[in-house]
């Protein structure tokens, strides 16, 4: 990505727009033009430079952090909640662990998830340990491995993940190798998808939470 303040290969594309200070979040941006600021007004300056997703503002950040774009990212925020519960990845119980958290506690989610991520990892190991070992024939130490999981996927609304781990249990529990080994291929690609998808949920309300809280000075 080029730097911003790189202009020796390019020019931005400057445009200009008008705010009222008491609403500063109402931005109408319009074409690059002359601007006769108006009382009680502010004028900003954006410029759409290569490499860059968003608008950038005169001071060179990202116009969701100037809290312009908080609207933007909720309903960005709200369709990746509706992709991942109409796929199934996620179910009530996740809302249900929305509803825990308050200002007292604002990352209550994204902490538990987090340790979810820890614990589920050294399970993985170990299930992997264990059906890599020629010599292996402990199903029931393998079948308390997924009740583990099974249970804190359950506690977290990870309805896929839990749903392979089921699947894996049946396997465990009939000794079929070769049905544990598909069942673990497969839980390892699902546990993947659900730490991708909750690591871009959490990264939108960050920045929805930075950008609804930007307040503005007024200018003299």
């Amino acid at each position: 990505m080029m730097s911003l303040h790189d202009n020796r290969r390019w020019k931005p594309r400057l445009l200009e727009c008008e705010i009222p200070a008491s609403n500063p979040k109402s931005l109408q941006i319009s074409k690059p033009k002359k601007v006769n600021l108006r009382p009680h007004f502010l004028l900003l300056k954006f410029a759409f430079l290569p490499g860059f997703k968003y608008p950038v503002a005169k001071t060179g950040l990202p116009l969701w952090m100037l809290g312009l774009d908080a609207d933007r990212l909720r309903a960005d925020l709200n369709r990746l909640l509706a992709f991942l519960f109409h796929q199934g990845i996620l179910d009530e119980q996740y809302l249900q662990l929305q509803q825990l958290q308050d200002e007292s506690s604002p990352n209550f989610v994204s902490e538990v998830v987090n340790i979810y991520f820890h614990e589920s990892e050294k399970l993985l190991r170990n299930l992997r340990s264990l059906l890599m070992d020629r010599e292996f024939s402990d199903y029931d130490k393998m079948g308390i491995h997924l009740n583990q999981f099974i249970g804190s996927s359950s506690s977290i609304g990870a309805k896929r993940v839990r749903n392979v781990c089921v699947a894996f249990r049946a396997a465990s529990d009939q000794n079929n190798r070769a049905g544990c080994l598909r069942a673990l291929e497969l839980l390892e690609h699902e546990y993947c998808i659900l730490k991708n998808k909750l690591h871009e949920l959490f990264q939108i309300e960050q920045q929805r939470l930075l950008a609804a809280g930007v307040r503005y000075p007024m200018l003299n």
